[in-house]
């Protein structure tokens, strides 16, 4: 299997609207800059029919006027001795997402850092939705940050690198960021893999579960066995990497056995992969992904799974087909022969 290696961050994109939620970002990228040695560039993107104010604050409208904010706050940057440009995006865009998504994949990104909870305004693009969009547009990966947790108390110093894993090769493109933030940090990098319960199972497998539950509580039983293999395997490709590894097999719901962890871990890095589009049988699909941001107390990264829509997604090493994948494909073959058969009845 292929070695597991550190994913180089040298370049930081700091999406900014001018509000004091948006600047929740700027000392956890300060912090990241200092920690990386990566340069740092600060953006507005003006909007077509901005309101006149955001989250209570006057709002950015004029490329003047964006220029000389990102100016004064750019000072923060270099007094700390990191290297930072501004640009402001002049002709007023719609979509907001779309337009940071091309620049950070025209300015060669490799970590977008921004605030992850809105309150409205700005059509929500401070939003977990929003970030989580710029990350399906193939920018570059996401570091959302909660206004709560950055009020400047606390230093941005996470001790662990949570990554939230479903066994599929495109899961697993979250690891080479999270290993590159675990040793900027000298954090841990945990591992953790859920496997549902017969209560939480979802997807097409639901409809197994229905009809075999027995077969069904079974399976995924054997499943939470086999994922912790799949985990000895993931920290085997790291080879000799000096970040502590740990690992974790849950069961139950996927975003909240995620909460439940990072909430044990203290302050954490949540680490996820996205489809871009919530798949039937991925365990975290988009909607999993969101309700982990939008609840979560630490800070949560973004990365979009590569590959998706010329190959489809995976099937979990761990996971056990035999008797529920057996029970579904007859179940959809009883539905299918029910319609045919309703169908050539009509055209009697």
């Amino acid at each position: 299997m292929e070695a597991i290696t550190p994913l180089p961050i040298t370049h930081l994109l700091v999406p900014l609207d001018g509000s004091r939620l948006a600047e929740s970002a700027l000392s956890p990228a300060i912090a990241l800059a200092g920690r990386l040695g990566a340069r740092v560039t600060l953006l507005h993107v003006l909007e077509r029919g901005a309101p006149d104010t955001i989250h209570g604050e006057r709002h950015l409208t004029s490329t003047g006027e964006a220029d000389a904010y990102l100016t004064g706050v750019a000072s923060r940057f270099s007094d700390a001795g990191i290297a930072v440009a501004v640009h402001t995006h002049p002709s007023p865009e719609g979509d907001v997402a779309t337009s940071i998504a091309v620049h950070a994949l025209a300015g060669q990104v490799d970590l977008i850092v921004m605030c992850a909870h809105g309150r409205g305004g700005l059509r929500g693009w401070l939003s977990g939705a929003i970030a989580q969009r710029v990350v399906r547009h193939g920018g570059a990966p996401a570091l959302m940050i909660r206004q709560e947790t950055s009020n400047g108390a606390a230093p941005f110093a996470p001790r662990t690198v949570l990554v939230a894993l479903d066994g599929t090769e495109e899961g697993e493109v979250a690891l080479p960021a999270a290993l590159t933030l675990a040793q900027a940090f000298d954090a841990t990098l945990h591992l953790l893999v859920v496997v549902a319960t017969l209560a939480t199972v979802g997807g097409d497998r639901a409809a197994a579960a229905r009809l075999i539950p027995s077969a069904t509580s079974a399976a995924l039983d054997l499943e939470s066995e086999t994922a912790r293999g799949y985990l000895e395997g993931l920290r085997a490709r790291l080879g000799d990497s000096p970040v502590p590894t740990t690992l974790e097999v849950q069961r139950g719901d996927a975003s909240q056995a995620v909460l439940n962890s990072a909430g044990r871990a203290g302050e954490s890095i949540v680490a996820l992969a996205t489809h871009g589009r919530a798949g039937l049988d991925a365990l975290w699909a988009a909607s999993v992904g969101s309700k982990v941001v939008s609840r979560a107390t630490g800070r949560c990264c973004w990365l979009r799974r590569r590959g998706l829509h010329a190959r489809g997604v995976s099937t979990p090493e761990y996971q056990v087909e035999s008797s529920l994948g057996i029970a579904f494909s007859l179940l959809r073959l009883v539905v299918r022969r029910g319609v045919l058969a309703n169908a050539r009845h009509l055209a009697r």
